[in-house]
């Protein structure tokens, strides 16, 4: 179940947590971040990329006229991947992008944390979570330690994913909410 935990940077003391989609939706909008749930497409495990892409295209099609993105790919992550400790690593560093990274999780799942505004904001997606991070935001991505999903991707800039690290320590003070 999708689910967010709030805490204060400084203290550590956990602020808020909740499943509930429109209060996880509300709360995210509050700091600029966009969570919806996309319902009603089951696509086969075994599905390729194109397959995948072609399954959600109505739906990418919507957010990018809305986000005039122009590309989207299909990116997953399991615990055979031959680089997924070193993925898994890459991942976990806070960053920034120069665009938002949008992802939208077609199956397993992942924590998206932001650093915002004094708090830490650990948004759990799973199959079915649509999660847009805006530009500039510091964040993370914990697939956890058998990382199992398979996301959409979609980007303005055509180099994709390009991240800008910090150097903070944040993403080690706050491992993800169990």
């Amino acid at each position: 179940m999708s689910r967010l935990t709030v805490w204060d940077a400084a203290s550590g003391a956990r602020i808020m947590q909740s499943e509930d989609a429109a209060e996880i939706a509300r709360a995210l909008g509050a700091i600029g971040v966009r969570f919806e749930r996309w319902e009603g497409v089951a696509v086969p495990e075994d599905a390729d990329n194109d397959a995948i892409l072609a399954a959600y295209r109505p739906w990418l099609d919507r957010l990018m006229g809305e986000t005039g993105a122009g590309s989207a790919d299909v990116v997953s992550l399991t615990l055979d991947h031959p680089q997924a400790a070193a993925m898994r690593e890459k991942f976990l560093n806070e960053h920034i992008h120069t665009e938002d990274e949008v992802r939208f999780f077609v199956r397993g799942s992942g924590d998206f944390v932001l650093h915002v505004d004094g708090k830490v904001w650990d948004a759990h997606c799973e199959q079915g979570d649509l999660l847009s991070v805006p530009a500039g935001t510091r964040h993370w991505f914990d697939a956890g330690e058998k990382p199992y999903f398979t996301a959409l991707r979609v980007f303005t800039d055509p180099a994709g994913w390009v991240a800008q690290f910090t150097g903070t320590d944040m993403a080690q003070r706050f491992p993800v909410a169990a």
